[in-house]
């Protein structure tokens, strides 16, 4: 948690990320856990948009990754879309800010320019492999007179800028989520700041970013860690106050390796184009690497932006389970009002074919008995087509031979017919009807339980599982019930 002084201070914190793709798991946590403690501790949260990888950049991706957060509930105060008082909030517009810190670097001497070509770094590269050095560039540009720097341009070649990272000197990171951490500057090497188009590096165009944009605090994943060194040393040469940082656990997949496909969906769009629920995901989200409080699992925004607090985060990795999320997603379907859920489910059952464009009161009045009786069993919305179909179809056969020996039992016809009578007697069904229904036939025919239950189950479905046979009986209707009865009956 923040310190006292931290607590009274203009928390500003940010969440930058590279438009090269969808946003992912990660990133969606990395938003989210800047979101959080801006929130809660009555601060700026800004979305900046790091676009310098010119090739992979494009403004559907960042429109992709604004949207996914706002999906998700993430909002912001300042940046893309927002304005304010800090921007431009896309690097590529900011390039001359770059150039203006670079020379101030180069003017004193902290910086250089450096003419290796692509090969000469190969090479050297694999000389430091192969005695079992640490791999980094060895400063052969570092003391180039005028004079070379000349002859080497007349060659044609275009130089780099790169940061002289002093010797022998302790870098000390005071991390708020995992303490004390140090690096040696002789095993960094001088890294470069600004690429020969003139485009600034990450370590570089962040440094400079964070500072004119007044942060002062970052909260990224782990894998940044190893970058922050580099990034202290440049607000030292710059004299510019660097922000707190907290490095959160990595994500990984149950089996203790790396996120990828093979545990799930990788972005925020996937899961939406699946019918999870925004709500579900920002809690699932929150719980990877974060403990709340207590024994409680299910928390709405409110509450997460309550009890969020960076001491709680842990330094170990976070495991991404699937069937927790679907869990949890579960939960918040079955607590959804219908109307939601039908909204949500009304795209997947047109695309299935089972609903037009244009939808009738009657019709929408089905799907919404359709949800009621089947949300209980989805995990996420597009799984409604397989768990209706049932009730799309021309006509059912039992679909295993637990289900066809049901309807070879004695007591079948007696069952079905009567409750064919009853039904042929009954103008509208609805749930309560259907209730009642059930009731008459069992009392009739002195059926209960199983022997009940069962065979009026596996002639309207063909299954021995399923939705509540009142909700299957209101939603085929009388008519739906009456043909699927007739074929049973008639032995077809």
């Amino acid at each position: 948690m923040c310190s006292r002084k931290e607590e009274t201070m203009a928390i500003r914190v940010r969440f930058a990320p590279s438009p090269t793709g969808p946003l992912h798991i990660g990133g969606a946590r990395s938003a989210l856990f800047n979101f959080l403690l801006a929130r809660k501790m009555g601060g700026q949260f800004v979305v900046r948009i790091e676009d310098t990888d010119l090739e992979r950049s494009s403004r559907e991706s960042e429109a992709n990754i604004l949207e996914s957060l706002r999906w998700l509930g993430i909002s912001w105060d300042e940046g893309i879309d927002a304005g304010g008082d800090h921007g431009p909030y896309r690097q590529t517009e900011r390039l001359s800010l770059y150039r203006e810190y670079a020379d101030r670097l180069l003017a004193a001497g902290q910086a250089y320019y450096c003419y290796c070509s692509e090969d000469e770094l190969a090479q050297e590269r694999e000389a430091l492999l192969a005695r079992e050095e640490l791999p980094r560039y060895l400063g052969k540009c570092r003391q180039l007179t005028e004079a070379k720097r000349a002859e080497l341009e007349a060659c044609g070649r275009k130089p780099v800028i790169r940061f002289r990272v002093p010797d022998n000197e302790t870098i000390v990171i005071d991390d708020m989520v995992r303490g004390e951490v140090s690096f040696e500057s002789s095993g960094i090497g001088d890294f470069v700041i600004v690429k020969s188009d003139g485009i600034p590096t990450y370590n570089f165009a962040v440094v400079v970013d964070d500072a004119q944009m007044e942060i002062t605090h970052v909260v990224r994943g782990e894998e940044h860690l190893s970058n922050t060194p580099r990034q202290i040393l440049l607000y030292q040469a710059l004299r510019l106050e660097p922000p707190r940082f907290a490095h959160v656990s990595l994500i990984l997949g149950k089996d203790r390796s790396k996120m990828s496909k093979r545990h799930g969906a990788t972005s925020i769009v996937q899961y939406q184009r699946l019918g999870y629920l925004p709500d579900a995901l920002v809690n699932f989200l929150a719980l990877l690497g974060w403990a709340p409080p207590g024994e409680e699992e299910i928390f709405d925004m409110d509450e997460l932006i309550n009890h969020f607090s960076l001491d709680r985060v842990a330094k170990n990795p976070a495991v991404f389970d699937l069937d927790k999320l679907n869990w949890l997603n579960g939960h918040y379907i079955r607590h959804s009002p219908t109307d939601k859920i039908v909204e949500m489910a009304v795209p997947y059952l047109r695309e299935a074919g089972f609903t037009g464009d244009v939808i009738s009161p009657e019709e929408q009045a089905r799907i919404g008995l359709m949800v009621e009786a089947v949300k209980e069993h989805l995990a996420f919305v597009a799984q409604i087509v397989d768990h209706v179909q049932i009730f799309f179809a021309d006509a059912v056969q039992p679909d295993n031979e637990e289900a066809a020996a049901v309807l070879a039992e004695e007591q079948v016809p007696t069952v079905l017919g009567v409750f064919r009578r009853i039904l042929e007697e009954t103008p509208v069904v609805d749930v309560a009807t259907a209730k009642s229904l059930i009731k008459a036939v069992g009392k009739e025919t002195k059926a209960g339980g199983r022997k009940l239950f069962m065979p009026i189950r596996v002639a309207l479905t063909g299954r021995t599982h399923g939705p509540e046979l009142d909700y299957v009986i209101a939603i085929l209707g009388v008519s739906g019930c009456l043909r699927r009865l007739n074929r049973v009956l008639s032995g077809v």
